[in-house]
């Protein structure tokens, strides 16, 4: 029964939270907007911890959004003309602010979205590995580069990269720091303007993102927060942009897909996951029970790469089982914004009430709970214990929906085969994770699982780290890619100019159009046997 739970010792139920919000600064981050209209009713801005009113910002229209398309187009066009040199320097200085002043910001993230601080550094950390990589790397991917011509010493061709223009960005409230600012800076980077729509539930550290990049030097237009619904800003948005960038679900990300294509611009769409962690025979039980207990848990399970299915060979399934049950109960919840709790609380009542579902259904159809739960209203309003669940089978809601929550279903395999046909028997492939000692095997298991990034011996911070490589999912999990080459040259129109000297790519005068065939044969038969000449 709820009212017999006790809070675990290290357990803090959420207190007040007005202290922080001075630290946090949230007044003044409102005099980052622009608006055509102050009479739009404000958004009012909640801790899910407590239910606690963080703020009130003004809310967008489809006229603020036609109206910030205009300013970025103006900013952008004397930014397209700044050097990489000159864009990179913002982006350093970004990155050390971004470090000096991450309490500020560890707070905000905190107070919007509930996560524990440990999960608010993540965010930290990868904004700041972002802004260096893309700072240090814009030139090699933009750079103009010599292409291999039609033929050989009479054509040469170039490849150019040029900004789109606008680029709009819909980030969700799950990650409100990184997937707002690690999507627009290589956006900048690229020479583009970038107008951002933040969930309505996280403003304010859109906001903190908009003032730091203005105290770096970045100049005015070029990055504009809009805050506001999605389902009144999105269809101007993409009227609006040159190209277009979404987080979210599956189900509106098909929407928001329809209506860029309708348009024929460019856009990416990162989507759902339930993603699969294999953990092989020869696994290090002890690395894998951590790395599952990370993976499973961290931000509350509200993260698009955590895991939701967990697949033990059944060699070390009791084992492995019952010690990751243990560690899971002992996790630490609570509202503090000291690094003295492991998890913290859901976004939203809406939310818990979906992970409840989730749980609830699986259990009246036989599924048992090892952990968990249960929701901790002791503690706040949307708390919800770290959950393990076996029995999980087809017919219930948990097996193949999305939850979005701490909550992990957890079964056995015999063989490596069969592990990785039931991992990929999914509707999605974003993330996934493999545990063996044999790293020659993890690497071949890891090939033949359909995810867009998959992690050996981690959960998902490896793949996700490693920002030179491409980061996005197969099937319903989404299109495109953020980091590496990928995430920045997609925000520009690819341009090829070939130059022809000499002789032209057709009869020259005096030369019948047969003999013209005749001699272009021999030359591509030619071509084709002389090493590199094509």
């Amino acid at each position: 029964m709820l009212d017999t739970l006790e809070i675990p010792p290290g357990a803090h139920a959420a207190g007040d939270l007005s202290p922080r919000l001075g630290r946090g600064r949230i007044a003044p981050l409102a005099s980052r907007l622009y608006y055509l209209d102050p009479s739009l009713p404000p958004l009012a801005v909640r801790a899910p911890a407590t239910g606690q009113l963080v703020g009130q910002v003004s809310r967008g229209s489809a006229a603020d959004v036609r109206e910030a398309v205009g300013r970025g187009r103006k900013a952008q066009e004397a930014w397209a003309h700044r050097t990489l040199t000159e864009r990179a320097e913002i982006f350093i200085r970004f990155h050390d602010l971004l470090l000096d002043r991450q309490d500020e910001v560890l707070d905000l993230i905190q107070l919007e979205s509930g996560k524990a601080r440990k999960h608010a550094f993540e965010e930290v950390a990868d904004t700041a590995i972002v802004a260096v990589y893309y700072a240090e790397n814009a030139g090699r991917h933009l750079a103009p580069k010599r292409r291999k011509g039609a033929l050989p010493g009479l054509t040469v061709a170039w490849e150019h990269h040029h900004p789109r223009g606008v680029v709009a960005i819909i980030s969700p409230w799950n990650y409100p720091l990184s997937l707002a600012a690690t999507d627009a800076i290589p956006a900048l980077m690229a020479g583009n303007a970038v107008i951002l729509k933040p969930d309505r539930q996280t403003p304010f550290t859109a906001l903190w993102v908009a003032e730091l990049l203005a105290e770096a030097g970045l100049p005015p237009g070029l990055f504009q927060v809009i805050p506001g619904e999605g389902a009144e800003l999105g269809t101007p948005l993409i009227e609006s942009c040159d190209f277009l960038t979404f987080t979210g679900s599956t189900e509106t990300g098909r929407i928001v897909g329809r209506q860029a294509g309708e348009r024929l611009i460019g856009h990416t769409l990162e989507l759902g996951g339930k993603n699969p962690m294999l953990v092989l025979a020869d696994a290090d039980a002890g690395a894998a029970i951590e790395g599952a207990v990370r993976g499973c848990f961290s931000s509350a399970g509200q993260l698009c790469i955590s895991i939701e299915r967990l697949f033990l060979h059944e060699s070390l399934y009791h084992a492995f089982l019952d010690r990751f049950v243990r560690e899971t109960r002992a996790l630490r919840l609570g509202a503090s914004f000291e690094y003295d709790v492991d998890m913290g609380c859901l976004i939203s009542e809406a939310h818990l009430a979906k992970v409840e579902e989730h749980v609830r259904d699986a259990v009246t159809k036989g599924a048992e709970v090892l952990a968990g739960g249960r929701p901790r209203p002791d503690l706040g309003p949307t708390f919800y214990e770290p959950t393990i669940l076996t029995g999980v089978t087809p017919g219930m809601k948990l097996f193949a929906e999305e939850t979005f929550g701490p909550v992990v279903a957890v079964y056995s395999f015999d063989s490596v085969h069969d592990a990785i046909e039931r991992a990929n028997a999914s509707r999605y492939g974003l993330n996934a994770s493999v545990w063996t000692r044999d790293l020659e095997l993890g690497h071949r298991v890891a090939a033949r699982l359909q995810c867009g990034t998959v992690n050996v011996n981690e959960a998902y911070a490896a793949a996700w780290a490693s920002v030179d490589a491409p980061m996005g999912g197969f099937k319903d999990s989404g299109l495109g890619r953020r980091h590496g080459a990928e995430g920045i040259l997609k925000y520009t129109n690819s341009q090829t100019i070939a130059i022809q000297r000499g002789l032209p790519l057709a009869a020259p005068a005096g030369v019948t159009d047969e003999i013209f065939s005749r001699a272009m044969s021999l030359t591509l038969k030619v071509l084709r046997r002389v090493p590199g000449l094509r």
